[in-house]
Formats: structure tokens, C-alpha cells, sequence
């Protein structure tokens, strides 16, 4: 699952948010700014927000609300909000703990008949649990019969080792900071054709109650990015978001748009960054060439490495951010694998005093961490703030060109 895990490799996807302790908790409010941007209009529009999540301390984490289905069912429906939106992975996965009781999607099976399990593996932890079918509604396009992963499942406790080594589980709301995850990435399947011809370690698995398997699936029965599953508008996303002042805001709304060119509210525009193989592109930032870099709403900082700036005390509510002592501009360029090219500037300012100023803030647009790798620079949720951003699909084709790309 080399594509998802290091998409999410952000450091900072649910489990650092929730650390880090920006935002919400209980504080008192000392200056309440909510940014908002007037929504697109479009029957192929869903309404986005970031504030505090669903275990009052996200930062930086953007959320959706998501309406699932019994297959073939108008009626046994239910509405989750503050599903986390994530432009760096594929696939709707929904924490177990948040579906109602009466809302019993039917399992996935393997090919052995035995059930169908799924480990989606973070670079400081792991969820899992089973893969099950629903209808899926999200402003105004439906997808049925979609393979979604129910995370924290009790039915299969048994987790195998090779997918709990990277940490410790994500299987309820408070450790993994949302609802649910909507991945709606470059790719249209979450594993893709390495999946589809050998078993990969810490994906995919048929389970009994007490023991699992790795298994080869088939492309068609993998958990897909579910806008590909839309009848029209299947193309990729647009996300637009407002421009944050450096103090912050409490909270941010903006629209998450389904397809690119496919509507008059989604024709393409900025400059085409085509990705690779592995939904990556060159970032060449202070006479680094970084080529495993990408643009990911589900990361909530900029992330790389910059040793002249200074790094949070260990003690602070930020040990993995940078808390320069004073704000810095920087910029970098971005290279597709087409070669074209973006220059993006960007800002770096100390959290500690975006936090003391306003410690009820979820808006933090100057937020920057380390890299867990030397060659990446992850171009997180910040990032979207004051843009346009679109992410096109793999095959999928706009006026623009043929996916995977990202433009802005």
C-alpha cells in the first residue's frame, strides 16, 4: 500500500492533529474569526469545513459530511459529518463506532468466501477493519453498491503483524481525529494492480473470527476512490477554500466540487502538475530536488526539512512543527513529470503565538514540520487556503490533459 501510506506519511493526517493541541479543547475564545467563501453553486457541490473535528482538537483538518445507504435502500440511510476530505489517498472508510445500529451494510467477501479486511497503515499507526458495501449520496452524485472500510470493527479483532507494526491502532474517533475518511486522491483504487496480482503485506486480508490471510484482490472488489464510482462528474475534484489572514480563524468554509470540466463550475485552470506512478511530483526547494512530493488536503502543515529554521521545544503543544522567531517567506518551485512547471510562496510562522493569541483557533495557514523523509516536501492543507486546487484521476481526461495530475 506504498501509494497510501506514504500520501499519508504527512506526519500529521489525524493522530498528529490531535496531538498537536492547536485548536479547540475548551479554551476560551478571544477573538472569534470565521472565514467563509460564498459556496459554488451546482447540484455537484458538497460544502467543506475545518474546524475542531468531531474530538474538539483537530488543526488544519478539513471536513465533509457524507450521507451511506443499505444498497438499494432510500431509508435505512444515515448522515455522517466530519469525515475528513484527503486529496492523498483513495477510499471512504468510516469508523465503526459512528454508524447506528440499524445501519447494517453488508460485508465483502474474499475469494476463499471468508471475509474481506483491510489494514490501511499511517506512518505513526494503523486502522482496520472489514470492507462492506453502501450507497454512497454526496452533493447531489450517488455511487452504489461502493466498497467502503468500516474502521474498529469488533467483529475481527485479530490484527495481523504486519499490519499493526507501524504503531499503535486508529480505530476510534478520539485517536483517529474524525469521523471517517474520504479519500479522493489521484487513483482510482486504494492499492491498485499490485493488489490485483500478489498479496501485498498490511492491505488486504480474508478473515475469519480468529485468523487472517494477506489475499489478492481484484480491482473491481478493492476500496476505490469513491468519486469514480459517480455516474457523471467521476473525473477528479476541485477543491476551493478562502484565504486565511496569518492570525488564524476559528473556524474555515469553503466547497468540495465533483469533476474537472464536466460542469460550468469545474472547468480547469493553473498550471497542470502531472504525477507520477506513485502520485508524486519534484518540489526543488533550497537547491533540494525532491521528487517524491505532493499536494495532500489530508496533511495539515507544510512538511520538509529546512535545518535553519527552528524547531519547537519538545515540551511545547507543536514538537514536530517549526517555531521560527520570526515569520519567514520562502518558496519553492513544482515540477511535473510532463515538466512543467509552478512556483508556489508560502509562510512560515510560529504556532505558539497563533495559539496564545487565540488558543481556540482550528486555522493555523502558516503551520509548517519536519519530513519524516529526505526527499519529499508534502504540500498540506495550508496549502489550499486562498487556491483553487484540482486533482485529477488516473486515465480520467479533462481539456486540460489525462490523469493523475494536480493543477492550481
Amino acid at each position: 500500500m506504498t501509494r497510501h501510506a506514504r500520501a499519508m506519511q504527512a506526519a500529521c493526517l489525524a493522530v498528529l492533529a490531535a496531538s498537536c493541541g492547536g485548536g479547540g479543547g475548551g479554551h476560551t475564545l478571544t477573538s472569534a474569526t470565521t472565514t467563509t467563501t460564498t459556496a459554488t453553486p451546482g447540484s455537484n457541490v458538497q460544502s467543506v469545513i475545518v474546524d475542531a473535528g468531531p474530538a474538539d482538537n483537530s488543526l488544519n483538518m478539513l471536513f465533509v459530511s457524507v450521507t451511506v445507504c443499505v444498497p438499494g435502500s432510500t431509508t435505512n440511510c444515515q448522515t455522517i459529518d466530519h469525515v475528513q476530505v484527503d486529496t492523498g489517498s483513495s477510499g471512504l472508510r468510516l469508523l465503526a463506532s459512528v454508524l447506528s445500529a440499524s445501519l447494517t451494510l453488508p460485508l465483502q467477501h474474499a475469494a476463499d468466501g471468508n471475509t474481506l479486511v483491510q489494514c490501511t497503515q499511517f506512518i505513526d499507526g494503523y486502522s482496520w477493519g472489514p470492507v462492506a458495501s453502501a450507497d454512497l449520496t454526496m452533493g447531489g452524485e450517488t455511487a452504489k453498491d461502493l466498497p467502503v472500510q468500516i474502521i474498529g470493527s469488533a467483529a475481527y479483532p485479530t490484527v495481523p503483524a504486519d499490519c499493526s507494526g507501524t504503531g499503535p491502532s486508529e480505530d476510534t474517533v478520539a485517536t483517529f481525529g474524525a469521523n471517517g475518511i474520504l479519500g479522493v486522491g489521484p487513483f482510482a483504487q486504494d492499492c491498485g494492480t499490485g493488489c490485483a496480482n500478489s498479496t501485498e503485506p498490511g492491505v488486504y486480508y480474508s478473515c475469519t473470527q480468529t485468523q487472517c490471510q494477506p489475499v489478492i484482490v481484484p480491482l473491481a472488489s478493492q476500496v476505490p476512490n469513491p468519486v469514480t464510482a459517480f455516474t457523471t462528474d467521476n473525473n477528479g475534484v476541485v477543491i476551493q477554500l478562502p484565504a486565511v489572514a496569518a492570525s488564524g480563524a476559528l473556524t474555515l468554509t469553503g466547497s468540495l466540487i465533483f469533476g474537472v470540466d464536466t460542469e460550468s463550475n469545474n472547468k480547469s485552470a493553473g498550471t497542470v502538475i502531472g504525477l507520477d506512478e506513485y502520485g508524486d511530483f519534484t518540489t526543488q526547494f533550497l537547491g533540494q530536488t525532491l521528487t517524491q512530493s505532493f499536494i495532500d488536503a489530508g496533511s495539515n502543515g507544510y512538511f520538509f526539512n529546512d535545518a535553519s529554521l527552528a524547531p519547537c521545544a519538545s515540551t511545547s503543544d507543536f514538537p514536530t512543527f517549526y517555531c521560527p522567531a520570526s515569520t519567514q517567506s520562502l518558496s519553492a518551485s513544482l515540477q511535473g513529470s510532463s515538466g512543467a512547471t509552478a512556483n508556489a510562496s508560502f509562510v512560515v510562522s510560529n504556532p505558539e503565538t497563533v495559539e496564545t493569541g487565540n488558543p481556540s483557533f482550528n486555522v493555523y495557514p502558516d503551520l509548517a514540520g519536519t519530513s519524516s523523509t529526505g526527499d519529499s516536501f508534502d504540500w498540506g492543507l495550508p496549502f489550499f487556503y486562498g487556491r483553487t486546487v484540482y486533482t485529477v484521476v488516473e486515465s480520467r481526461t479533462t481539456s486540460a490533459g489525462t490523469g493523475p495530475y494536480v493543477a492550481f
